[in-house]
């Protein structure tokens, strides 16, 4: 299962798909409209789009604070 949209990936996803004969899932978490087309060259055996709802409800909060001190995701995210 790949959980991503990186063209970066092609090569590792064809050695495990084509040549080690493994089934390669794509969980795209990106704008339907902005999909690979360099991962969905390899043939993956599946490939699911991740809802934007669904992928914000699976963020972690905006601020964490554990023993060690206080994390801040970034704006941008």
């Amino acid at each position: 299962m790949i959980v991503s949209n990186d063209s970066d990936l092609t090569e590792p996803m064809r050695i495990v798909r084509h040549e080690l004969g493994k089934v390669v899932g794509i969980l795209n978490p990106h704008p339907a409209r902005k999909r690979s087309h360099a991962l969905l060259s390899c043939k993956p055996n599946f490939f699911k789009q991740i809802r934007p709802g669904v992928l914000a409800a699976s963020q972690f909060p905006p601020t964490l604070t554990d023993a060690v001190g206080t994390i801040r995701k970034p704006r941008g995210w």
